[in-house]
């Protein structure tokens, strides 16, 4: 049993911050690409339920798609950062990584501002 881990969520500031560097607007607008696809979504809120990792073959049949494009699409997070990637035998199984989650909701965080915004 082997895990790969892709490089860490690049660093995001939230969209709330008092500036955004081009640095950390590259990185998250990155993130958000990686989120930009109904299935991808998908795929992260499954993981994000699961307590333990989930077998690659268990999306095509959630999903309705086929096996090349549920890869494409879990490759597409895993490079995002956003994955960890299992070998068990011929199959892959994927979690959220737990820096991954603490940056998705850091990043979406825009509570306080938005408040901030309405009562002006």
């Amino acid at each position: 049993m082997t895990t790969k881990t892709a490089a860490p969520a690049a660093c995001c500031a939230p969209l709330a911050a008092a500036t955004i560097s081009e640095e950390e607007a590259v990185a998250t607008a990155e993130l958000f690409k990686a989120l930009a696809d109904p299935a991808r979504v998908r795929i992260v809120n499954a993981l994000a339920r699961s307590p333990e990792p989930v077998c690659a073959c268990e999306f095509e049949p959630a999903l309705s798609l086929s096996q090349p494009t549920v890869s494409h699409h879990l490759k597409r997070l895993t490079d995002a950062g956003l994955l960890d990637r299992e070998q068990r035998g011929k199959w892959a199984h994927f979690s959220l990584k737990p820096d991954a989650v603490e940056t998705l909701a850091a990043v979406a965080d825009l509570k306080g501002r938005v408040a901030d915004v309405r009562h002006r």
